[in-house]
């Protein structure tokens, strides 16, 4: 069964994915990135937005990619448990409603994609992964 959404259409790694529009609360150009000493892997660090600090996640670790050739400049403005998330994307590039249908069993995804994918939608004749964002969040899917 399909049902049509809103969709964001972005590409991480050069792929393009889908992400629904619930959890985008905005998109950015990223500005200065403040490491943080000892943080998991893909954070990437902490960044201001407006008036409010966001935990910048390097979306590549956060799917076991090898790092972008290109240090991503934009980001996808994401809230998981209250706290807000900067989600580096190498582009922007649509948004737009599709049909969608969950990811349909005996799909082949590299282990990073397989725990973020949750659906799939058909653009233009190509199939675009749709990924749930909360799993890239650090000690989110831990507790999932």
């Amino acid at each position: 069964m399909s049902d049509t959404k809103l969709f964001l259409i972005a590409r991480i790694a050069q792929r393009p994915v889908a992400i629904d529009s619930a959890q985008v609360e905005s998109v950015i150009d990223i500005g200065e990135i403040t490491p943080v000493p000892s943080a998991q892997g893909h954070i990437r660090g902490l960044a201001a937005l407006r008036s409010r600090v966001v935990t910048v996640i390097d979306t590549c670790a956060a799917l076991a990619l090898p790092p972008s050739p290109k240090a991503p400049s934009r980001a996808i403005i994401t809230q998981v448990e209250s706290h807000h998330y900067a989600i580096l994307v190498d582009a922007l590039e649509d948004v737009a409603l599709f049909a969608w249908s969950p990811l349909p069993s005996g799909i082949a995804l590299d282990a990073g994609w397989r725990s973020a994918g949750c659906g799939i939608i058909d653009r233009d004749g190509d199939p675009v992964l749709v990924i749930d964002l909360s799993v890239l969040i650090p000690g989110i899917a831990i507790a999932a």
